[in-house]
């Protein structure tokens, strides 16, 4: 039993100030944004913003972001009041090596191995996702969790990847994960979270913890 081990929550693919606001009360430590027009998760930046406005401070929002220009993704962080940028496309390291905020880097398992590899793309930390063809995150996807202990051993992962509130005690006791993120997971549809859910998975990551 470790009981200073508590997992970082992120709730992510947030389109409504329900939702956000069910989501931090719950106890998330972050609330992620998809602001990627393709996503069936997206949300505009001037939405983003009111949303931001009226959640207050004690929760940190996250911008998801797929192969945006530096300057714009920058300059829109600083319009929504993001705390942190998460890139889920194949942005170059040496494009992003002097952005203002702190860098969440999307890596994706594929045969038990990791692309980008983080030795070569420094981040404040690494989402781990599924690897689907085409797709970007969302999927539902759950991971090898035993490859991904290795890699949680080795780096500051927040796991995703089809985590629920009926796997997501399983997956923190294998991975050991820094933190755990999870969209599809908490949701009555895309977009539109399951409140419920949401307290629930929370509420098991918190329990969990203590047994691990």
């Amino acid at each position: 039993m470790n009981r200073n081990y508590i997992p970082e929550i992120k709730i992510c693919g947030i389109t409504r100030l329900a939702d956000a606001r069910a989501a931090r009360d719950a106890g998330a430590d972050y609330l992620g944004f998809v602001l990627y027009d393709k996503s069936p998760r997206a949300i505009s930046p001037d939405a983003l913003r009111r949303i931001r406005g009226a959640l207050g401070k004690n929760v940190k929002c996250v911008g998801v972001f797929v192969n945006p220009p530096p300057l714009a993704a920058a300059q829109q962080a600083k319009d929504c009041g993001l705390d942190v940028v998460q890139l889920c496309g194949e942005e170059k390291y040496e494009s992003f090596r002097l952005f203002p905020l702190p860098v969440w880097r999307v890596i994706r398992m594929q045969n038990g191995e990791v692309t980008p590899a983080p030795s070569a793309w420094p981040a404040e930390r690494y989402v781990l996702d599924s690897n689907q063809a085409g797709l970007y995150g969302g999927t539902g996807a759950a991971l090898d969790w035993s490859a991904a202990a290795r890699i949680a051993g080795e780096n500051k992962i927040m796991l995703a990847g089809g985590l629920t509130p009926a796997n997501v005690a399983t997956a923190i006791r294998i991975v050991r994960p820094f933190g755990v993120d999870v969209s599809s997971g908490v949701e009555l549809r895309p977009g539109q979270k399951d409140h419920e859910k949401i307290r629930f998975f929370i509420e098991v990551v918190k329990t969990t913890c203590h047994d691990v």
